[in-house]
Order: structure tokens, then sequence, then C-alpha cells
């Protein structure tokens, strides 16, 4: 059963997830410190790409007619996919779309250059410089441009403004430009206003595509970063899920690497020393079985000897029930003995290829069952890899098992197809069926659906349990099904040969 949420999938995203928190905790203290808002995105590399906006948009009115500025702001507003509107510093359009009435956050502050000083009146005191920071330039000389270049013209970048506004909820871009004046007379203060629905503005301000790359470069080096970690620790995860799921089938021989040096290989220690003391207790418990068996095998023959013998002398008849309980603690320490023997020989078994339908006829033939009673549909040229003895012994439990419990209700079926490197054995019957919850149990040394053990209905419960020993001593497995609408399958699964 695959889990529904792996545990790599988890430490990643309990990763990222950390890393969320501290990008979110980091932007949370910058803006309780700094107190950054829209306009915090207007520098570097967006700054360049709005002045280059601003001269484009700049140069292109100089050289067109009132007429066509429109024109000009429609052409340059398609390079982002912007709305683009000039106007004058009271909010009177000049050119662009027509957008009305305009917010009163972006009409107060519409770029206004500042009035001249009365003559005879004193310059305004600078303040004073930091201790980090050069003497500012004289108030009425513009200081440097970026990166030691020629002065800027007053208002310009340093009063370009980014507003979000909620009725409507947009994002407005107000640059100062210096419009054409009328009939060729100096220029006039005006604002261009770029209007967007997104924070970006089309690109123009925040370039998402940077962002993208860097973020999936991040998530790249993390993965390729926490990836032998993860893998490491799902690997041996893994490892001992299917030591212990084979253990849980009987698999006392299953081991887990012992190389890691954390907690895990803790574990993996553990699960060895666990599997060989029940391997040890499961052995003990079955030689125990095959020795108790093998000596009652002598005192039970004495004893129908002794039975014979006195039936002679009181007549014959008298004794049949007597005869009776013999037979039937006969036919349990032999099936004993053929657990036992099955079980202790499992690592001692060599495998051999043989053909199915040969070994299915074979237990035919030894329960006595030939006739309708049974029906192969078993391919004769299909091979498979077991040994002899033990799988002619399984078979012949599980035809006498099906025909004795649901014989009258139909043949029981034997069919056999190959699925990949595998043989697929199924012998169904029509009879009742098993509970749902037996089926797990089906297969458990001395356990049976009847539990009162009545002579009537079966014998001690090993007959399934030898099956299974014979089947996994072979190198396959075993499992049962209830078929609709009622009935059992026995499904055996051994190499091809």
């Amino acid at each position: 059963m695959r889990p529904r949420f792996p545990l790599s999938a988890k430490i990643l995203l309990w990763f990222f997830a950390n890393l969320l928190l501290i990008g979110v905790a980091a932007y949370a203290f910058i803006e309780f410190e700094f107190h950054l808002g829209p306009e915090s995105l207007l520098g570097g590399r967006a700054g360049r790409r709005v002045d280059a906006l601003a001269d484009l948009v700049g140069g292109d009115l100089n050289a067109e007619p009132p007429s066509q500025w429109t024109n000009v702001l429609a052409r340059a507003g398609n390079l982002y996919g912007l709305h683009l509107l000039l106007t004058t510093p009271e909010g009177r359009r000049l050119a662009g779309e027509e957008i009305s009435p305009l917010p009163g956050e972006v009409l107060a502050r519409l770029y206004r250059p500042r009035p001249p000083r009365p003559p005879g009146a004193e310059p305004p005191l600078p303040p004073p410089p930091r201790e980090d920071d050069q003497p500012p330039p004289p108030p009425d000389r513009p200081g440097p441009g970026p990166n030691g270049g020629p002065p800027e013209p007053p208002g310009r970048p340093h009063d370009r403004r980014m507003i979000h506004t909620d009725h409507p909820n947009r994002y407005w871009l107000l640059i100062p430009l210096d419009a054409p004046g009328p009939q060729a007379g100096p220029p006039v203060p005006a604002t261009l206003i770029a209007v967007s629905e997104s924070i970006g503005l089309g690109g123009l301000v925040l370039d998402i595509t940077p962002w993208l790359a860097a973020a999936g470069g991040i998530v790249l080096f993390s993965v390729l970063f926490w990836l032998p970690l993860v893998s490491g620790i799902t690997r041996s995860i893994r490892e001992m899920t299917g030591a212990t799921a084979r253990m849980a089938e009987g698999r006392f021989d299953s081991r887990v690497r012992e190389s890691r040096g954390d907690e895990l290989g803790l574990l993996a220690r553990s699960i060895n020393q666990m599997a060989g003391r029940l391997a040890g207790f499961v052995q003990g418990q079955k030689r125990f079985l095959g020795d108790i068996a093998h000596e009652l095998c002598s005192p039970l023959s004495r004893a129908q000897m002794a039975l014979g013998i006195l039936e002679q002398q009181i007549g014959p008849g008298s004794l049949d029930d007597l005869r009776e309980e013999i037979q039937q603690m006969s036919s349990l320490v032999n099936e004993l003995l053929s657990f036992s023997k099955a079980s202790l020989a499992a690592g001692r078994i060599k495998l051999e290829s043989l053909p199915l339908q040969a070994a299915i006829v074979r237990a035919i033939e030894r329960e006595n069952l030939s006739g309708p009673a049974v029906q192969s549909r078993v391919a004769e040229d299909l091979q498979v890899m077991a040994e002899p003895d033990l799988l002619c012994r399984a078979i012949s439990n599980l035809l006498r098992n099906a025909v004795k419990y649901a014989g009258a209700a139909g043949p029981v079926e034997a069919d056999a197809e190959r699925v990949g490197g595998d043989v697929i054995l199924t012998i169904s019957d029509l009879g009742p069926g098993v509970p749902a919850e037996a089926l797990a149990q089906i297969f458990d040394p001395f356990y049976r659906v009847d539990v009162s053990r009545a002579r009537e209905t079966g014998g001690a419960g090993l007959g399934l349990a030898i099956v299974k020993t014979c089947v996994e001593s072979c190198r396959g497995r075993v499992t049962c099904r209830n078929r609709e609408p009622h009935g059992l399958s026995v499904v055996i699964t051994l190499a091809a040969g």
C-alpha cells in the first residue's frame, strides 16, 4: 500500500514552508523599519525602464504636433499594455485616454514645479548633514546625476510617484515631464500618468521573469541539496518497511542494512535482532512439533496393532469407535510431520523447472479425484520453478479441501496464466467461501473457521498451513479471496520455468 503523503514530499514541503515563513518575516521587518510602499519599486532596473519610457514619450512629443500626442501615448502604452495620460498640474488632460474623474489621491500628487523665490528672499537653510553623508549642494543648484553624470532637471526622478487606489482598484505611476509649449514656446510642466490594474504595470515597474527564474533556481538548488538526505532517509525506511512486511508473512530470514550511524541505523539493528530471535523461536517451535509427532508415531502404530489383536479376541466391530479415534490421532500426527518437514527444509530446497499441468494431474490422482469433480484448464507447456513433491502436496491439499467443502456446489476449477516472469495458478470452487475477517488468518497453523473443530467439519487446521509452507519453500506466495457471488479462489504465484 502506497503512503498517501510520502515522507520525502513532507520534508521538502516543510522546508519550503519554513523558507516562506522566513521571507514573510523578513518582509514584515523591512516594512516596519523602512515603511516601504509601492514607490520602493521605482529604483534600479525599474527606474531605468521608467526613465526610458519618459525619454521616449518626451522625444516623440517634441517631434509631433499636439494633435498627434494621443497617438504617441497610445504607441508608447502598447509597449507595456498600459493606459497613458498626459495632464497639467491641475489635472487637465493634454493627451491620451480620457480618465475622468481622476481619483483625489492622484490629483493631490500631480507634479507641480517649485514656485520661484521672491527677489531678495533668503534661501532656505539646508538640513545638517549626517556623519555618513556628504554636504548637500546649494539649494539653487541641482545635485549631480546618478553615477556622477550630468545634473538632473528639477523634479526628476525623485518626484516620480506610484499610488494605489481602491476606487477604482488600480495602480498609478506619475512621471514628471516637460511638455512642449504652445507655438514653440518654453516647455510647460506636465505629468505622464501610467495606469494599470497590476502592481507590475505590465512589466514596467516589476518584471516577474527574473524573479521567477531566481525562484526556480532556488527551488532547483534546494531540491538537489536536500535530495541526498531525503532519499537516504526514505530509502532506509522503505527497506525496513519491506523487511517487516516480509516478517509479518513469516519470512524471518529478511534483513536490512545497518550501515547508517544515526537513529535509523539503530532501528535497523533492532529489526535484525528481532528477526533473528523470531526465526529462532519459530524454528524451535516447528522442530518441537516435528519431534513430538515423530515420537508419537511409534506408540500409535503399536496401539493400532494391539487394537487389531484385541478385536480378534472379542469379536469384529466391537472396537470401531476406538479404532476411529486412533486413526484420527494418527492423521493429526502425520499432518504435523508434513508441516514440520516442509518448514525445516525450506532453506535446503533445490528448485527445478517442471510442467505445472503434470503436477496438477499427479495431485488429482493422489487424492483420487478423477472425473468431473476437478476441471483443469492449464496449458501443457506451462513450466514453473518448484520442488515436485512440495508442489504436489500443496495442490493436493487445496484440491482435497475444495472438494470437501464445496464439491456438491460444482466442479473445482484449476486455471493458470503467465504474467511477466511469474506463473499464477488459481484453484476456485463454488462453495460458501470464507468470512472476510478470516481471509488473513486462514493459512495460519491450527486456525479453522469453525472453531468447534468437530470431526464432521474437518481436521486440525493444518491443511492450508502446509500449503503455505510448501509454496513458500518453492520461493512462491499464496493468497486467497472470495468469489462473487459465492465461492473461494486460492492463488499460487511461482516463478516461471
